[in-house]
């Protein structure tokens, strides 16, 4: 009548229950110690079942070889628990029960086999007739955690989610539905999907321990599991596993593509949330414009052509964030002539923070060329180089047909006030011929800038030692024709205006002819710059200057102006003097084309304004047609559903149900983390999980990363996340995730910067060099390392950031 653990394995003795715990004990699994009373144990009426001679003796027994109790007492029918039908909840199940009480608990949870609830379910599920269920008798664990999980969403029916729900103590109040549990929700890498907003039960690493042992036993039986569990003293113990029994989906096909994605790089550009139509706009720019780069660099049209869906993919958007996808890139770059040859020296062209998987670049990378292979890349690479050096000289002429085509293709730049829906298309068809897809200057300017740039600062570093870094990024400042500076020295001029003329804030000086006419000037040359210039959906100067007016204000109270920096001095660094003229050729050259590269990303900020006040014009006339409510709304279309529903290609009138849909897809995604900085998944893109919890902020008093600007400044520091509703007082010290352009209006309050990313030639690193900010980039985690009202000391030439008490 007794079945030990290793002989229960049969379920047309030990039920369906008795018989898995028996596979899931054999297989090596925490299952706490138990036995099973065979059914043939209980004779006679249900209402008063009867022990066969000698069974409370076994029973004692058998519970010596357990351990001490208290013990659960559990039905386990033949059919219980089985691939059709679980028969949840519909027997007896007895907790804590003493050594004494183990053959009236017995006989309660048989007797349950008749009872009217078991009968019911059976008519309704099996037709089968009333039948006793085996009984499990197992060591008790006095649970400080306990509940359920399911290897596959029962719910939504997804394979690749484990959904847990747990309680504290003992799980019987969960199963039975007396009490909520805390619900947490994992996928197939392990990432929280949902979880409580403050855990209570469970950590993190709780719940991934318990979705290990769901995926487990589900390898176990072969198929997905509903199983119960329980947590003691940081010990984990398989309780019970059966089938899950409600209808799943199908597994999908093995697919196991490797994707990785970064924004350590992108995000200077389109940080934060990112409307759908900024970036279907953001896809084409980047696919129009490196098919040009590649073919600058002696990419044939065949090899272009043939890469279409890899120039088409160079971004990903996941929960409304965009990220660069690095396997495209690298398929890109796998395209020029010589990777094969200096294949180092082009994956540093990609700029992000961590190498790719070797995964994925062996997959990538051509085999390297033999003979007279390697004779044809040399070859190639010679004629590049020779077609990029004509490149250089002819440069400034190329800059001057840009400027050109710009200014005329701006000159328009008013015409959609009175445009029709119309002629609003073939403005941005326009934009997308005349500019987009001639982005020459910027192209050419672009690589030798990062050529250049890469080249002094290797030249210095190995001729001057440590030296030689400090020394290149003093090089890089003092561009007083940088327009990225000029923002700032512009404010700093109408702030001691403003100061001079003792007025007490921006609104009241716009009184004066002269400050006005200076405001206005201003707005007129950089009122498409703003936070977030790059994102179509961002609210110019020229529609809001408050912040203007906030900066000029602060400034006014600050009046000092930005401090020079010494220039160095060569003979110093550099003794022999071939070496020192070599050197300083390169450098200053390198320095005009970092100048140029942010003279004409301004430009590219004109551009992308331009592109703003032609879409808000479209999304007004849709609003007039009562396609819209509002034409602001045109943002969370894209750009094909635009123009598709002008130019006739669309695929339906509903525009409004889409931007509803979409702007429910937007609030979740605010209301969610950002996603890591890279992620890598297996097969489809659209994959990608969501986030749940942010990363851990850093710890300890100083941390390192990369020191752009020169000089040491104590303050205290303000942690922004949006320069559009959180100010900076004047000689504070900025921490930030990152920044853009639309930033300068701080930059001009701040005694000091340091950035979550960005790198030397970032916007923020170049811009601190101008106006001699000490500053500090790429340190991770800074904005949660760092509390507003902290003091902190920030080196601008280690990159050293320290914590004062």
């Amino acid at each position: 009548m007794i079945l030990t653990a290793d002989v229960a394995t049969d379920p047309a003795t030990a039920g369906g229950k008795g018989a898995a715990l028996a596979a899931l004990r054999a297989a090596g699994f925490n299952v706490p110690s138990f036995f099973v009373v065979d059914a043939s144990a209980f004779t006679g009426d249900p209402d008063a079942p009867q022990p066969e001679p000698g069974l409370p003796a076994m029973l004692a027994t058998a519970a010596d070889d357990l351990g001490p109790g208290p013990y659960a007492v559990r039905s386990s029918a033949r059919a219980e628990d089985g691939a059709t039908h679980s028969h949840a909840g519909q027997f007896a199940t007895v907790l804590n029960v003493a050594r004494s009480d183990l053959a009236d608990a017995a006989a309660t949870v048989w007797a349950s086999g008749f009872a009217p609830t078991v009968a019911a379910y059976r008519d309704a599920l099996t037709g089968d007739a009333a039948d006793p269920p085996a009984i499990v008798i197992q060591q008790m664990i006095d649970a400080d955690a306990a509940g359920v999980a399911f290897s596959a969403d029962p719910v939504s029916g997804l394979r690749d989610r484990v959904v847990i729900s747990a309680i504290e103590g003992l799980g019987e109040a969960l199963v039975s539905g007396e009490k909520d549990g805390e619900d947490w929700v994992l996928d197939a890498g392990d990432g929280v999907l949902t979880a409580p907003e403050n855990p209570s039960v469970l950590t993190p690493d709780n719940a991934r321990d318990i979705a290990a042992l769901a995926r487990r036993a589900e390898a176990a039986f072969g198929r997905p599991q509903d199983i119960e569990w329980a947590i003691t003293d940081n010990t984990l113990y398989l309780l019970q596993s059966r089938p899950i029994t409600t209808a799943l989906l199908p597994l999908p096909q093995q697919d196991d593509a490797l994707i990785v994605l970064d924004n350590s790089n992108i995000v200077e550009s389109y940080p934060g949330l990112v409307s759908p139509l900024t970036y279907s706009f953001a896809v084409y720019v980047y696919a129009r414009v490196y098919r040009a780069f590649v073919r600058l660099l002696g990419v044939s049209e065949a090899e272009i052509a043939g890469h279409a869906a890899v120039f088409d993919n160079l971004l990903a958007r996941v929960d409304g964030r965009v990220y660069y996808n690095l396997g495209n890139w690298y398929r890109a770059l796998a395209l020029l002539p010589g990777f094969t040859l200096n294949r180092g020296f082009m994956e540093t062209m990609m700029g992000v923070d961590e190498p790719l998987p070797e995964e994925l670049t062996s997959a990538i990378a051509p085999p390297d060329p033999k003979g007279w292979d390697r004779v044809r890349d040399y070859a190639r690479v010679a004629r590049v180089a020779g077609g990029l050096a004509w490149s250089a000289i002819r440069l400034p002429q190329t800059r001057a047909r840009f400027y050109r085509r710009l200014d005329v293709a701006l000159a328009r730049g008013y015409a959609h006030r009175s445009a029709n829906l119309t002629e609003l298309a073939a403005e941005y068809r326009a934009i997308e011929c005349d500019l987009l897809d001639r982005w020459d200057a910027p192209l050419v300017n672009d690589f030798l800038c990062m050529v250049g740039f890469g080249l002094s600062r290797s030249l210095l570093e190995k001729w001057a030692g440590p030296r030689g870094l400090g020394f290149h990024n003093e090089l890089m400042i003092g561009q007083g024709d940088i327009v990225s500076a000029e923002p700032a020295q512009r404010i700093a001029r109408i702030g001691a205006m403003v100061a001079a003329k003792g007025f007490a804030d921006t609104a009241a000086a716009l009184g004066d002819a002269e400050i006005k006419a200076e405001v206005d000037s201003y707005i007129a040359k950089f009122g498409d710059r703003c936070t977030q210039e790059l994102k179509l959906e961002s609210i110019p100067l020229s529609d809001d200057p408050t912040a203007l007016y906030a900066a000029i204000t602060a400034q006014a109270a600050r009046p000092a102006p930005p401090r020079a920096h010494a220039q160095p001095q060569w003979p110093s660094l550099i003794a022999n003097p071939v070496k020192r003229q070599i050197a300083k050729a390169v450098t200053h050259w390198a320095k005009a084309r970092v100048r140029d590269r942010e003279n004409l990303r301004f430009e590219r900020t004109r551009v992308f304004g331009h592109a703003r006040r032609v879409f808000l014009a479209m999304g007004r006339e849709l609003s007039a047609l009562g396609k819209l409510s509002a034409p602001r709304d045109i943002f969370y279309l894209t750009v094909d559903e635009v123009l598709g529903s002008i130019e006739g290609a669309g695929l339906g009138e509903d525009l409004g149900t889409l931007v509803a849909r979409r702007k429910a897809e937007h609030d979740a995604s605010t209301s969610r983390p950002d996603p890591d900085e890279r992620i890598t998944i297996r097969g489809a893109a659209i994959a990608v999980p969501v986030a749940t919890s942010a990363p851990c902020a850093p710890t300890g008093d100083v941390l390192k990363a990369t020191g752009c600007s020169a000089g040491v400044v104590t303050a205290t520091a303000r942690v922004i996340f949006d320069p559009r509703t959180e100010r900076l007082a004047p000689g504070e010290i900025l921490v930030a995730r990152s920044t853009d352009p639309g930033w300068i209006a701080v930059f001009s309050n701040a005694s000091g910067i340091v950035v979550e990313r960005g790198s030397l030639l970032s916007h923020s690193a170049i811009v601190a060099r101008e106006l001699g900010i000490p500053c500090v980039v790429g340190l991770k985690g800074a904005t949660g390392w760092v509390k507003s009202g902290d003091t902190i000391e920030v080196d601008g030439e280690t990159g050293t950031v320290r914590k004062i008490p």
